[in-house]
């Protein structure tokens, strides 16, 4: 036993120089301000979230952010939390800074007030009241994510920094716009008007730290109402098997998990069929419902941010996958299946479509997902969603895009109408100076070593603003849960962001 000791005291003192080197990223200050802000305010930034997360901060179409009640409304409690913890309070209109000193020299934080919408059947409560019952462990609701949560660990940040009188160079401010998801214009025009932090952290997308950023993409086209004189409408099907509804999706930015089609002069044969293939499906569920010869099929999948199409499963392809069996006469919704069989089918990146699929080294493979469904008075309207990385120009994507449509309207004698196209241009950052503070914040906190810069098919902010690059909130691997109808942050995660924002802004503004 004697002989032992010097190796027993040999590996303890190596374990113990193991933290010491690890802490040499990290300066003292910002560490124990961390400390303080953990020890201190989590049950106070727990409550702060949950108060902005009480309004339903969704865009309303037509109604501009300065004229909904329920952005006032939320501004007025964000004004009245920056107030209690000693922080100044600007609005804007659009957009409010709620700051930290008062030098020239500048730190922004750069997040969002408003949400995407959310169908509150599928929660176990309204998404609008944090859940911290239904899976302990997790703070459940819309905005917990993304961006309510980072709006409250900001907060607790400054106050702790503030508490503890540390010394800034540098003033700190938090920028909360209020059409983030919805219409970055009145941001574009706020940025013109306005000089902005020197250097900036978005809150809005993953860690370590991103620093490039697919540019989103929609392709929209419509099949069209069918003349009641064609060989494809009602009256000339009827005695055939037809589709005639298909509907499914709720927003552009969401892997749709719901969609329903309707068959008429359906048969057990056809329905053998196609529950054939549904045991094929993995994470879809189905319900058939007979109603005479008529054929009813709601689909559930999974819903997912769109930029992030792996996390969810998409119940608009799959129920079209399962229709497959056939190729359909081409009245609206039996036209619309057969395009998403023939150009999307189920994968994830467009290989079908033409010649449109590309990747990238950093930046991986542009992802193509069908979206959103709507009837409009000239037909079914279809948005596909793209997220596109450098690699392929707009306007080469943009002709393989045309090429691959005109193709398969001459193929199958189908006229879509009110097609247009929309893709805008990959971000790419990566001489902003607070990069590699922000790699050793992140490491000397998770104890994750020889972390690196990512990419994300999202797009932030981060790109309107200086040497800005995005700073969690959501962990590497982990699965992003913003957009879905199940978004949640775990209080662990909620906590760990708080320490590393306290200790970042110390690293960038000291």
């Amino acid at each position: 036993m004697q002989k032992s000791k010097p190796l027993t005291s040999l590996l303890f003192s190596c374990a113990l120089l193991l933290p010491l080197q690890v802490l040499a990223s990290v300066s003292d200050i910002a560490n124990k301000a961390a400390q303080y802000a953990e020890a201190t305010y989590q049950d106070e930034m727990t409550e702060s979230l949950r108060q902005l997360m009480t309004f339903n901060t969704v865009a309303i179409e037509g109604l501009a952010s300065t004229e909904n009640p329920v952005h006032q409304k939320f501004k007025a409690e964000l004004a009245k939390q920056a107030n209690q913890l000693g922080l100044d309070y600007t609005d804007y209109g659009y957009v409010v800074v709620i700051g930290l000193g008062d030098s020239e020299q500048r730190v922004g934080m750069i997040t969002h007030g408003d949400i995407q919408p959310f169908n509150a059947s599928k929660w176990a409560q309204s998404p609008l009241l944090l859940d911290q019952n239904s899976e302990p462990g997790k703070l459940i609701g819309r905005g917990t994510e993304d961006d309510k949560g980072p709006i409250s660990n900001a907060l607790y940040a400054m106050k702790s920094i503030k508490d503890l009188k540390i010394k800034l160079n540098k003033r700190i401010e938090l920028y909360v716009y209020m059409a983030e998801e919805s219409d970055w214009e009145p941001l574009r025009q706020h940025i013109k008007q306005h000089s902005l932090p020197q250097v900036n952290i978005t809150l809005d997308a993953e860690y370590p730290v991103v620093t490039a950023e697919k540019g989103y993409g929609t392709i929209s086209l419509t099949f069209p109402t069918e003349n009641p004189n064609s060989k494809f409408s009602s009256k000339a099907l009827s005695d055939k098997t037809y589709i005639s509804e298909f509907t499914g999706g709720f927003f552009g930015s969401q892997i749709p998990e719901d969609a329903h089609v309707t068959i008429e002069n359906a048969n057990i044969k056809l329905l053998e069929q196609i529950k054939q293939v549904a045991n094929s499906h993995t994470g879809m569920s189905y319900s058939y419902q007979w109603q005479g010869k008529q054929l009813s099929i709601t689909a559930l999948g999974k819903s997912a941010h769109s930029s992030k199409p792996k996390d969810g499963v998409n119940a608009i392809t799959h129920l079209a996958n399962l229709l497959a069996v056939n190729h359909w006469p081409n009245n609206t919704s039996g036209a619309l299946v057969n395009f998403i069989n023939d150009q999307l089918g189920t994968g994830l990146y467009g290989n079908k479509f033409g010649n449109i699929a590309f990747s990238d080294d950093f930046m991986g493979p542009m992802t193509v997902q069908a979206t959103v469904l709507k009837e409009t008075v000239k037909g079914l309207a279809l948005n596909i969603n793209i997220r596109r990385p450098n690699g392929k120009t707009t306007k080469q994507l943009e002709h393989e895009i045309k090429v691959a449509l005109l193709q398969w309207q001459q193929e199958n004698q189908v006229t879509l109408v009110d097609v247009s196209t929309e893709i805008n241009e990959p971000f790419v950052q990566n001489n902003a100076p607070q990069i590699d503070t922000l790699l050793k914040v992140f490491s000397f906190y998770t104890g994750i070593a020889d972390v690196k810069p990512v990419s994300i098919g999202g797009g932030t902010n981060s790109r309107l603003f200086p040497n800005a690059v995005s700073f969690g909130p959501s962990m590497p691997g982990a699965e992003y849960t913003g957009h879905s109808e199940h978004e949640f942050i775990t209080m662990k995660q909620f906590v760990l962001n708080l320490k590393m924002y306290t200790a970042v802004l110390i690293e960038l503004a000291k």
